[in-house]
């Protein structure tokens, strides 16, 4: 069962203790320090699955039988396979960390016969997390010397004394080449161990020498509370080095998914269902000291799915139980932008997301320095809905004393009141957008109907008066779509073609938006397609809806069965082209109506034989369109 028996180079673990692991742990235990569990009725306990995105919890433990099964993705088995499946560790790995906490020494046999054997070198993990237990152990031990006083002095600034740090388990990396690297090997850790754990590096002569030097230190650990990594702050004028400095990717380190903190915190964001995000270290510190012992902060990364996806079975946020999630930055443009980031993130959550920015831009930590901890208990209370801050944050772009820039506003802001996910409060933001644009209600809410009713998958555009269909349904904004997401998911068979044609001949103002951000990262012709260049363009949009559909349009299917073709390419691209030529078509005949031949020889001779070109240009375009979409 899930590779029992097989034998490595060490041997294979006994049968029995095997057996005993299993009957001894607790597997509602051991799923309870990831996912967040509640009665299922008839003595089992049910949760959101780490396995797939859910809403409504499939993810079902039966802790009479010691057994897990979740109905949505149809994984299951014991504690054993859970811990495979979870945390990605071989069968034996996950015997040997079952047995490590159920206090069971195991025995080993090799081939067939059933002499115990002493127990085998411990599976990878297992030697990377041990390794960085006694690196924390080496650190601490350095923050009482006398060359770590600059870090004391640090965390004293910041109002630390000396139990919050030892309940943090902060550190000092000493000012010392290979100290580190010496001690764990005197403990039994090899060279190749300590550089794949991020702890040692090797130097450019070759030996091996300390990761960290010089900085005051922070374990990073896991949601069971393993240490797993480390962030480090520096403290000297003459380091050249960032501010701070994190373990790089390791087999145990995936800064996507580590939220820092989240150790200490989970049991009473599983209890409040509320979680406080903030952006740092010290920020944790302060708000858990300051009676917010929900908060957590992510490590050297912007907030993300991997992180949501923590969160929400923490949190057991989903339709029985909706969670609450606060987001706390700083008031300045980056902070914004954290923000504006979070809120396309916002449907990802069943529960309901708030902003908290301090009225001087102050962090938690600053903010308990200068006010005390009820400032900071304050500052979680006064939290106001995310989407209020994403619609006040796109209104201030434009100029509500113009009718231009009242409409353009409308335009911008009502798919993101559309989206709001309790359709109960829809009818009262459009009333507050109608009142904060200082219009009638009835075009705002006829804008926020129209985005709302968007197929499912499509853009949601922007309300125009009186249009003769829906934009979203019109096969100019389809073409414009489909062109997009080549660009986007195959730039480098798209990119040449993509990038010959100007955001000039789109017509939707989200595509021109996302076309025109396309053209800021130096074009799709350049990139060689992945996350990093779909973060890198949606980056580059200066507006939320086309930041949203960027996201949206990386993972949409193109609309032909099996992969594009340079074919499929030239003909997407053509008829793009050819739609926006007929449309100036359009304008000029209107154009070429009102000019009088006779007083405007000129002009009208001119617009006749314009339209001419035009009408040649798009006979071509039709024909290389030729087979359609």
């Amino acid at each position: 069962m899930y590779g029992e028996g097989v034998a490595d180079m060490a041997g294979r673990i006994r049968d029995e203790d095997i057996a005993l692991v299993r009957e001894r742990s607790s597997i509602a235990d051991v799923i309870s320090e990831t996912v967040t569990l509640k009665s299922a009725g008839g003595g089992n306990l049910k949760g959101l699955c780490p396995f797939h995105d859910e809403k409504s919890p499939s993810f079902n433990v039966s802790p009479a039988r010691n057994v897990w099964y979740c109905f949505g993705c149809g994984a299951g088995g014991d504690a054993i396979k859970f811990l495979m499946d979870a945390e990605h560790l071989s069968f034996v790995e996950s015997v040997e960390r079952l047995a490590a906490r159920a206090g069971i020494q195991l025995r080993y046999v090799e081939g067939d016969s059933a002499a115990p054997r002493p127990r085998p070198q411990q599976g990878q993990r297992q030697r990377l997390v041990a390794a960085h237990a006694a690196a924390v152990e080496f650190y601490r031990a350095q923050l009482t010397t006398a060359g770590a006083r600059p870090a004391r002095e640090f965390l004293a600034r910041r109002g630390f004394d000396r139990a919050a740090a030892e309940r943090y388990g902060c550190g000092f990396a000493p000012d010392a080449w290979d100290l580190l690297t010496k001690h764990l090997r005197q403990q039994g850790f090899t060279h190749d161990e300590l550089v794949t754990g991020g702890l040692s590096r090797p130097s450019r002569s070759g030996t091996l020498i300390d990761r960290f030097r010089r900085r005051l230190m922070w374990p990073i650990r896991d949601i069971t509370g393993d240490v797993i990594g480390f962030g480090a702050r520096k403290l000297f004028e003459d380091d050249d080095g960032p501010k701070y400095l994190n373990t790089p990717e390791t087999p145990i380190y995936k800064k996507s998914h580590v939220l820092y903190g989240i150790d200490q915190a989970k049991r009473e964001i599983a209890k409040q269902g509320k979680v406080v995000v903030v952006e740092g270290y010290t920020d944790v510190m302060a708000c858990h000291l300051a009676d917010v012992p929900t908060a957590v902060a992510t490590c050297g990364t912007a907030f993300g799915a991997d992180h949501i996806g923590v969160l929400r079975r923490v949190l057991f946020d989903s339709d029985e139980r909706a969670g609450e999630i606060i987001f706390t930055f700083d008031g300045d443009a980056a902070g914004q932008k954290a923000a504006l980031r979070a809120f396309e993130d916002d449907q990802r959550f069943v529960g309901r997301t708030f902003i908290a920015v301090s009225p001087d831009n102050m962090d938690p930590c600053d903010l308990r320095l200068a006010k005390g901890d009820m400032a900071v208990r304050d500052l979680v209370a006064r939290r106001e809905p995310l989407v209020d801050f994403a619609l006040r944050h796109v209104i201030s772009r434009y100029d509500l004393d113009t009718v231009d820039g009242r409409v353009e506003a409308m335009r911008r802001a009502a798919p993101l009141v559309a989206k709001i996910k309790d359709r109960e409060k829809r009818p009262e933001y459009v009333r507050k957008l109608a009142g904060d644009l200082g219009m009638e209600i009835e075009p705002v809410q006829r804008a926020v109907l129209a985005a709302a009713s968007a197929p499912p998958g499509r853009d949601n555009p922007p309300a125009r008066p009186a249009p003769a269909e829906p934009v979203v349904d019109n096969p100019q904004s389809m073409v414009e779509r489909e062109a997009l997401k080549l660009a986007l998911q195959e730039p480098v068979l798209a990119g040449p073609m993509f990038d010959a044609v100007e955001a000039s001949e789109y017509r939707h103002p989200v595509h021109v938006a996302v076309r025109a951000a396309v053209a800021a990262v130096g074009g799709a012709a350049t990139a060689t397609g992945g996350a990093v260049w779909i973060e890198s363009v949606r980056d580059a949009c200066e507006d939320l809806a086309a930041r949203a559909l960027v996201g949206e349009l990386a993972v949409e299917p193109l609309r032909i069965d099996g992969d594009p073709d340079p074919r499929y390419v030239s003909v997407t691209i053509a008829r793009l082209q050819w739609g926006s030529v007929t449309g100036r078509i359009r304008d000029l005949k209107s154009r070429i109506q009102r000019i009088n031949p006779v007083n405007n020889k000129d002009e009208y001779f001119a617009a006749f034989g314009e339209l001419l070109s035009l009408e040649q240009h798009a006979r071509a375009l039709r024909e290389q369109a030729a087979g359609g979409l």
